[in-house]
């Protein structure tokens, strides 16, 4: 790491490899984004509330604890097998709320448009909304609408904010880690990525890939009911499985292992990341949670997601171990480790 000095004195931390300049794998989820959110972001507005690096925020307010979470998203192309820029930003921002037991209950929505877009793309983006967020039982209440000129976006950039209430009888973090846990996905791996990848111009694909984009509030309610014992849950977005299970060995100081034969992914999905030399493991997800629980409580865990549409191709994918903490481990079908590390630089670019 090294800094640069501004005019005004301050000091400017940049990332690694002396970047100048922002790259587009500052934005992939893997390891230059972790390294631009730690030394420019969190010890710029750090605080006791940012610094614990979730998805959310809990905050407390008069007595009452609700949950707070903003995204954006910039998707390419906007409509694409299995949904479009519209649904997979309302879901994704109720994901991101519910990841900590929370209900999700009202989201912001804030557009910036291109000169020249569509109306009718415009609208059937704003009714797949709609739907989206009548299906997750969330009601859209604020929002802001600004118009740029031809070729300043590309077509559609959406910005959402989402405010839930906490279930105060759950504490799932991803600092919550214990050795002995078990590590839990609620289905296959890789679909959103892929289904991204394979219908971009200039990827020859007979594409029969879906998006996985789907909103888990009520998958993650069934869990809640079934035990207070989940320790950490994430949806793995960008960057995927990998960039999760790194975040979470790092904030619980533990070391994890997985088996890649319990990992579900779709046969199509697997053969497009072989052509593409892809590990899925680094494929973003939009409809999928990774949940860390009690040893006594996963096989009962298990079973409830199974019984539940968002989660039914659920696997047991790994465990908490003591050894090589903040270090992920996979097993390969051959029996051979190997450390599953961030990645560094971006696959595809605006995955979501």
């Amino acid at each position: 790491m090294r800094n640069i000095t501004l005019e005004n004195g301050f000091n400017c931390p940049l990332p690694i490899n002396n970047y100048d300049t922002i790259q587009l794998a500052h934005g992939s989820g893997g390891r230059l984004t972790s390294e631009l959110i730690d030394e420019m972001f969190v010890k710029t507005f750090g605080n006791e509330v940012l610094n614990k690096m979730e998805d959310q925020a809990s905050l407390k307010l008069n007595g009452n604890e609700i949950v707070f979470t903003t995204d954006s998203f910039v998707v390419d192309p906007i409509f694409f097998p299995g949904g479009n820029i519209g649904e997979l930003a309302i879901n994704g921002t109720v994901n991101d709320l519910c990841m900590n037991g929370a209900t999700p209950l009202y989201l912001s929505v804030a557009f910036i448009l291109e000169e020249g877009l569509k109306i009718s793309d415009l609208f059937s983006i704003v009714l797949s909304m709609k739907k989206a967020a009548d299906e997750a039982g969330v009601k859209i209440v604020t929002g802001d609408t600004k118009v740029v000129n031809k070729g300043q976006c590309d077509k559609i950039y959406i910005n959402t904010s989402g405010i839930g209430v906490r279930n105060s009888e759950v504490d799932i973090s991803a600092s919550n880690l214990k050795v002995g846990d078990k590590i839990i996905v609620s289905g296959t791996i890789a679909d959103h990525g892929m289904s991204i990848m394979t219908s971009r111009e200039g990827l020859s694909f007979q594409n029969d890939i879906m998006s996985d984009t789907v909103s888990l509030n009520d998958l993650v309610k069934s869990m809640i009911e079934t035990t207070k014992n989940i320790h950490a849950m994430r949806d793995p977005t960008r960057s995927g499985v990998a960039a999760t299970l790194n975040e979470f060995a790092k904030q619980s100081d533990v070391g994890i292992n997985i088996n890649a034969e319990k990992i579900p992914i779709k046969p199509n999905v697997k053969g497009a990341c072989e052509i593409l030399g892809i590990d899925p493991l680094f494929v973003a997800n939009e409809g999928k949670l990774i949940a860390v629980v009690a040893a006594e409580h996963a096989e009962n865990l298990l079973q409830i997601m199974r019984a539940h549409r968002c989660g039914k191709d659920s696997e047991i994918i790994g465990e908490v171990v003591n050894e090589h903490r903040g270090v992920v481990v996979k097993k390969t079908i051959l029996g051979v480790e190997q450390i599953v590390d961030l990645p560094l630089g971006e696959q595809l670019p605006r995955i979501c």
